[in-house]
């Protein structure tokens, strides 16, 4: 269900990260490796952006395949960004809300992704749904699960969370409410990503001082790619990545040079050769 990638780093063009590399997110979107949930990602794609000077991201969201979209294409041979969220999408109910439940949502400079879904939905998340405030509720972008899974994170962010903390609280009264979800979230601001690994597959690429990415699956072979353990916290800048367990988010388990918090390393999980087949979706 789903694939998405966060970046930050020196400005790159956008299809330097989502296209060009041999299992780029555009790739995933039809033959994703590690996908655990679904086979094709097809039902809209998204990618955030943020400009140099500004603290707003723009965005660029669509109902159909990230393949079929020429415009796309165009867009992300030119635009650069030193930070972005992207997804794409593999809905839980197929043809929900189209465009406006593709990721990334978007409040202010933090740009959010959910990849899984929420078991029992909607009536599940009645609970959690009573905690938010009415006018949040009624200018929810869509009716999805994301959208309000997005809600309950951007209600916590707004009463003051940190992007981390927010996450984690939010996984942890979803999944009480609705047992066997599927909760990996993205958020950034631009400056920092957090990410929940809890039932699909997580990893990071980082180059210390330099670069940061966290994605759904590799979009390399590049053996520095490392896998976050399943039910786990990743708090990145671009100069640290610090991976926390959820069920004790006070105590870190594991973070890359440069971290401030003491640790256990993690052991590198080289990434192994994959043979993709090599037909093109039809358009």
């Amino acid at each position: 269900m789903c694939r998405h990638l966060a970046y930050l780093g020196p400005e790159e063009p956008l299809g330097r990260l989502l296209v060009d590399p041999a299992h780029s997110l555009y790739r995933q979107s039809w033959a994703p490796r590690r996908q655990r949930y679904g086979t094709v990602n097809a039902d809209g794609f998204g990618v955030g952006w943020y400009a140099e000077g500004d603290p707003v991201p723009g965005r660029y969201r669509r109902t159909g395949p990230i393949w079929g979209d020429r415009s796309f294409a165009d867009l992300a041979r030119v635009v650069r960004s030193g930070a972005l969220l992207a997804a794409v999408r593999d809905a839980t109910l197929a043809g929900a809300d189209g465009e406006a439940a593709a990721a990334p949502f978007a409040a202010g400079t933090w740009l959010f992704s959910h990849n899984g879904a929420i078991a029992g939905w909607p009536r599940s998340l009645a609970p959690p749904a009573r905690t938010l405030p009415a006018e949040d509720l009624l200018s929810m972008e869509a009716r999805c699960d994301s959208a309000l899974v997005w809600a309950l994170v951007l209600n916590r962010l707004r009463g003051g969370d940190e992007e981390g903390q927010a996450l984690a609280d939010t996984v942890l009264d979803v999944a009480a409410a609705a047992p066997g979800s599927r909760l990996n979230l993205l958020l950034t601001n631009g400056e920092v990503i957090a990410a929940t690994a809890w039932g699909d597959t997580l990893w990071y690429l980082t180059e210390p001082g330099r670069r940061t990415v966290v994605a759904s699956e590799p979009y390399d072979d590049d053996p520095r790619w490392q896998e976050v353990p399943d039910r786990t916290l990743l708090a990145a800048s671009r100069t640290d990545v610090l991976l926390t367990p959820l069920k004790d988010i006070d105590e870190p388990v594991a973070s890359v040079p440069g971290a401030s918090a003491p640790s256990t390393p993690v052991p590198s999980t080289p990434v192994p050769s994959a043979s993709v087949p090599s037909k093109e979706p039809r358009t």
